[in-house]
């Protein structure tokens, strides 16, 4: 179960959902967990309940990542993981999209997370292993998700160029994109629970699993990922959706 013995592993937006759920695995697997977000009292619940260590940051902040960066880098040396996780949803049509509601998404979703692996980059050790949550809305769109679906495919694009930016340093990046997922962010997209009730409802019969995903099921695959059994495994957006997307 050790066999990340050694290994310092970075996940941000790690306070909750799939970064909490990765975390945790990662730490039972013997890694040193940092884990970041944006809410001080979230984060520091989080590291106190899993036994890993929190620092408050900011992924749509550019400083704040620096000086995670900076953080890190003093205590730590070198990082060997490293889980772009942070991100947010809200619903909007393109009609009525704010300047502001795109901001918000995509200062954290695509330009957070495009600064946050450059800024690691120099800390990275050799043969490290970056993965980068995505969203299958990057391929399958759905109204209201313009802006959303457009951090993600974005994201995806710049893993790929990351890819073969690292590849000379065997440092492997990867994105995995999940399907409809129990997480909080589905919580804070502003909706009310009857309504969630009934999108939830109706994603699952477009499930072949016949279920929604859970923080665990992706936080296992990204386990694997950042694994040396995944060591041949580089610019691949891995889908986990229960088969969603072969409908």
């Amino acid at each position: 179960m050790n066999n990340f013995k050694d290994k310092v592993a970075v996940i941000t937006g790690g306070n909750s959902g799939i970064g909490y759920a990765t975390a945790k695995q990662l730490k039972e697997k013997g890694a040193t967990v940092i884990i970041t977000g944006r809410r001080k009292e979230a984060v520091e619940k989080a590291a106190a309940d899993l036994g890993v260590i929190g620092i408050v940051a900011d992924q749509s902040d550019i400083s704040a990542t620096e000086k995670l960066v900076a953080t890190v880098t003093e205590s730590y040396g070198k990082v060997d993981i490293l889980f772009i996780n942070a991100g947010i949803t809200t619903l909007s049509s393109i009609e009525a999209a704010s300047e502001q509601h795109f901001d918000d998404i995509m200062d954290i979703n695509f330009k957070g997370a495009y600064f946050t692996l450059g800024k690691f980059i120099p800390i990275l050790r050799d043969a490290a292993s970056v993965v980068f949550l995505s969203s299958i809305v990057a391929s399958i769109n759905h109204a209201g998700s313009s802006v959303y679906s457009a951090s993600k495919a974005a994201l995806n694009s710049v893993m790929k160029t990351a890819a073969l930016e690292l590849a000379p340093r065997r440092i492997r990046v990867n994105a995995v994109s999940p399907g409809p997922t129990e997480t909080e962010i589905m919580n804070k997209a502003g909706l009310d629970a009857a309504t969630l009730s009934t999108i939830k409802d109706s994603l699952i019969n477009k499930i072949p699993l016949n279920r929604m995903g859970t923080a665990q099921d992706v936080a296992s695959m990204v386990a694997y990922l950042c694994d040396d059994a995944a060591g041949f495994i580089t610019g691949a957006e891995i889908i986990i959706d229960g088969g969603m997307v072969i409908v």
